[in-house]
């Protein structure tokens, strides 16, 4: 089941199925029998009761005051449902026929519910209250999210400031028994069984850390939680590896931002470089334009420096909400043109330089591509786009069979964009967010392309439709996909083999520009 309508990532419709989409991607491994059942089963609890509850304190209380009233009884009853399985399935064990049993009918009633609310009850609900409500009350939603227990309570009070109070006073020692339980260390891992040893095991170690759920948190509190290169960095220290790898030389640099403002440049050299001016690419870095920083993608850039001996450079560019679209993207061109002009004194080659970026960084190095070609400025001699988000509509199959993934899930992109277009929601049909829209001209001016996706990845569909995109526009354009892994993995050298052979491609690709002639370099 899927919602009909067009919704906004904030709207209390669109997140509410978003949640309905982990859950059935979740029971679908469930029915294969595939993954480990205990975890899953244990994630399910988890956020059908946080999600119970936010549906419980604000939506359902106005269904009643709208006429509601019927859909918030069957609604009500089926949680009740829901709940009682769920505390079932939390004293038994996978394979005891109580287990299997109440998994069985939890699957029944959480499907008839999420087909309900979205087949029938939310469009009614978004038709009464207009959809000029829904952001603000999905910020209701999430913040109930955050507060809300991480237990099932069937005795709790359903709806109300009664539930508001239960929920508070259970949420601080539903936390402390996740602790105590170790649930919380495998809240945010992939239990799917569907990613190989290696990734499994960077997951595994980033859950381990213990971090909230980011989608449920404020951007300031979510910037505070491990990310994924905290997960590299344990497994690194488990096996005894050493790190960062090592190069010629890092510096920060301050220039100019989009704004007039000032942004950090950080320059990579090569362990080894070679005699001469050297290539130069521009490497931008992801976090869905709201969390991480160029530290968190640091590994990247050595490996790339190192695997090209270029000269590799990565602006810390402006985040939202603090900065909304475009200033993400008007500081990477800025950087560019930057870069342009005082690459020779970096001891670069300003005819020699190219363009690349993991998760939005991959989309904001295609958009300054087509911004420079459109403003006949100095060309990348070629691009390189790791898991690109290249729409900003919940775009291929992806979406739904990749919508439990880690580090990435589906709610977490919808967070991201929530707060990436805050104010602004018509920058998600803008030229520089819907890359997918693009007209064959505006595809052909792009620069030679690798494009590289992942299974495990709800931004694998449109990164491959893009790359399909640019091959039938004439662009010289390769595409690779790497099963078993999951978004983020491009960094992760050290510790899993895809990201080494990943990182080989994208250097291989850079050299072959980099030793073309400048009049074939497009």
């Amino acid at each position: 089941m899927a919602l009909t309508y067009p919704t906004l990532p904030g709207d209390i419709d669109h997140l509410i199925a978003d949640d309905h989409a982990v859950v059935e991607r979740q029971f679908q491994h469930l029915e294969a029998h595939r993954g480990n059942r205990r975890v899953l089963v244990d994630q399910i609890s988890t956020e059908l009761s946080m999600h119970a509850f936010a549906e419980e304190t604000v939506l359902y209380p106005i269904w009643k005051e709208i006429g509601m009233e019927e859909e918030n009884h069957d609604a009500t009853g089926e949680h009740q449902q829901i709940k009682d399985l769920l505390v079932t399935l939390g004293d038994t064990q996978p394979g005891e026929p109580a287990f299997e049993t109440a998994l069985t009918q939890l699957m029944g009633v959480v499907r008839h519910h999420v087909a309900d609310e979205e087949g029938t009850e939310l469009p009614e609900f978004r038709s009464k209250v207009g959809a000029a409500r829904m952001a603000s009350l999905g910020e209701d939603f999430l913040t109930a999210k955050r507060r809300g227990p991480t237990n099932p309570h069937p005795a709790a009070p359903n709806g109300g400031l009664k539930e508001k109070i239960a929920g508070a006073l259970a949420a601080p020692v539903d936390l402390i028994r996740d602790r105590l339980s170790g649930a919380d260390a495998e809240a945010a891992t992939d239990a799917s069984g569907l990613l190989n040893p290696q990734a499994q095991a960077i997951v595994d170690a980033h859950a381990s850390l213990r971090p909230l759920p980011f989608e449920t948190l404020t951007p300031k509190e979510a910037r505070k939680q491990p990310g994924p290169d905290d997960a590299v960095k344990k497994v690194m220290a488990d096996r005894g590896l050493e790190g960062p790898e090592p190069v010629g030389s890092v510096q920060d640099l301050s220039i100019p931002d989009g704004a007039g403002g000032t942004q950090t440049l950080r320059v990579y050299t090569p362990a080894n470089p070679a005699v001469g001016r050297l290539p130069v690419i521009m490497w931008v870095h992801g976090g869905g334009w709201v969390l991480f920083d160029i530290d968190t993608y640091d590994a990247s850039c050595r490996a790339l420096s190192n695997k090209t001996g270029a000269i590799i450079v990565s602006p810390d560019y402006r985040r939202a909400p603090e900065a909304v679209f475009p200033a993400s993207h008007d500081d990477v061109i800025t950087a560019w043109r930057w870069l342009v002009l005082n690459a020779a004194e970096m001891g670069g080659d300003p005819a020699r330089m190219a363009i690349g970026g993991e998760s939005v960084g991959g989309n904001m190095a295609a958009a300054t591509s087509l911004q420079l070609a459109q403003a006949d400025e100095p060309m990348p001699r070629a691009q390189v786009l790791v898991y690109p988000l290249t729409t900003g509509e919940q775009f291929g199959e992806s979406m739904e069979d990749a919508a439990d993934g880690r580090p990435l899930n589906r709610p977490l992109l919808s967070w991201m964009a929530l707060h990436a277009f805050q104010g602004k929601p018509e920058a998600a049909s803008d030229p520089r967010i819907a890359l997918l829209d693009w007209t064959p001209e505006q595809r052909a001016v792009m620069p030679p392309t690798l494009v590289i996706t992942d299974e495990r990845d709800v931004l694998r569909s449109q990164g491959q439709q893009f790359a399909t995109d640019l091959e039938a526009a004439g662009v010289a354009t390769t595409h690779r996909y790497f099963p078993g892994v999951m978004h983020e993995f491009f960094g992760a050298s050290a510790v899993l083999d895809e990201a080494e052979q990943a990182q080989q491609d994208a250097a291989a690709h850079f050299r072959a520009a980099f030793d073309r002639p400048a009049a074939a370099a497009v």
